[in-house]
C-alpha cells in the first residue's frame, strides 16, 4: 500500500530529528564543472563534531559557510571560514536556530529560522554583534526559505495548508504562490536557459515528485524534470546543471541536455553515506555536502 507523507508530517518528523540530534557531518569539496562533466575532490570535514551538523549555506562573498549545529542538546549557528579552516559559534541562545543564510546586501547580519520556547517558528534577522534578534516575518511559521533579492524572501510556510509564500519587505506584503512542495527551494542560474528571475521547487502533487520553476513575482510555473527518486535536496551549478544526492552518490541533470540523472565523479576515499543537503558557493567552485556521521 502506498502511503503519502504530507508536508506537515514531514515537518513534524524534522523537528523530532532535531530534538534527537540526528548525527550528520558537513564536507566541503572542490567542484569542477567542464563541459558536461562534474568532479568533486579534496574533501574537508568542516563540522567535525558528534551529533547534528546540517543546513549549510555560503556567505555572499563565498569566504565562509553558515550552518546549524547541536551542542548541549540544542541547535545554535556556526560559521566556518574556508581559507583559515576555522570554525566559530555565532549564536548561544535557549531557542533552537536552523537554516542560517547571509542577509543579502547586509554584511553585518544573517538570518535563520528560530524555534522559540513558546512553540513559535519564525524567520529572524540576527546581527553578528551587539543587537537583539528581530522577527522578519510575523505570523508565518517558516520551515525553509531562500532570499530571492534584498527585499524579497520566499518561504515554505507551515499551516492548515502548507504553502510556498513570498514576503516583499519593500511593499510590506506577503502572498502564497504554490502548495504541497518539498523542502528544497533554490534560485535558478541564468545559465540554465530557463528564464530570468526564477526559483525551483519540488512539487509533491504527483506520485513521482517533480521539479518546477516559478517566478515569485507573477507565480508563473513550468515543469523542468522529475526529481531523483528517493532524494529531496537540490542544488544548481553555475553552468545550469541540477545536483541531487542519494546514498553515497551525487547525481546531475542538465535540463537543456540530459534526459536522465547520472552520477558525478567524487574523488574521495571517505565512506560517505546518506548524502542529503547540498550548497554551492557563489563562484561555483566549492560545494558543501551533508552526509550521515
Amino acid at each position: 500500500m502506498h502511503i503519502k507523507i504530507i508536508p506537515s508530517i514531514l515537518m513534524s518528523l524534522f523537528c523530532v530529528l532535531m530534538t534527537g540530534q540526528e548525527s550528520t557531518e558537513i564536507y566541503l569539496f572542490d567542484l569542477q564543472e567542464q563541459d558536461s562533466n562534474i568532479t568533486l575532490s579534496n574533501p574537508v570535514n568542516i563540522s567535525n563534531s558528534t551529533g547534528y551538523d546540517n543546513q549549510p549555506s555560503f556567505t555572499e562573498d563565498g569566504l565562509a559557510i553558515l550552518f546549524s549545529s547541536f551542542r548541549n542538546g540544542q541547535a545554535d549557528i556556526s560559521k566556518y571560514f574556508i581559507e583559515e579552516n576555522y570554525r566559530v559559534w555565532i549564536t548561544d541562545t535557549k531557542p533552537n536556530e536552523f537554516s542560517p543564510m547571509s542577509y543579502p546586501g547586509k554584511k553585518k547580519y544573517f538570518t535563520c529560522v528560530r524555534l522559540n520556547e513558546d512553540g513559535s517558528q519564525l524567520l529572524y534577522k540576527y546581527a553578528y554583534k551587539n543587537k537583539a534578534p528581530e522577527v522578519l516575518i510575523s505570523g508565518l511559521k517558516v520551515g525553509y526559505y531562500i532570499w530571492f533579492s534584498e527585499k524579497i524572501a520566499v518561504s515554505y510556510v507551515i499551516g492548515e495548508i502548507e504553502s510556498l509564500q513570498v514576503s516583499n519587505f519593500k511593499y510590506k506584503i506577503k502572498y502564497p504562490i504554490q502548495n504541497n512542495i518539498g523542502r528544497s527551494i533554490q534560485k535558478i542560474p541564468s545559465a540554465a536557459s530557463l528564464g530570468e528571475n526564477l526559483i525551483s521547487f519540488i512539487s509533491l502533487d504527483h506520485e513521482v515528485p517533480e521539479i518546477y520553476s516559478i517566478n515569485p513575482l507573477n507565480s508563473n510555473s513550468k515543469y523542468i524534470a522529475d526529481a531523483l527518486s528517493g532524494s529531496q535536496d537540490l542544488a544548481w551549478t553555475m553552468k545550469g546543471s541540477m545536483l541531487m544526492g542519494k546514498g553515497n552518490k551525487i547525481y546531475k541533470l542538465d535540463p537543456s541536455k540530459d534526459k536522465a540523472w547520472t552520477p558525478v565523479l567524487i574523488e574521495c576515499d571517505l565512506p560517505l553515506d546518506g548524502i542529503s543537503r547540498l550548497a554551492i558557493s557563489p563562484n561555483g567552485k566549492k560545494i558543501a555536502v551533508v552526509v550521515n556521521e
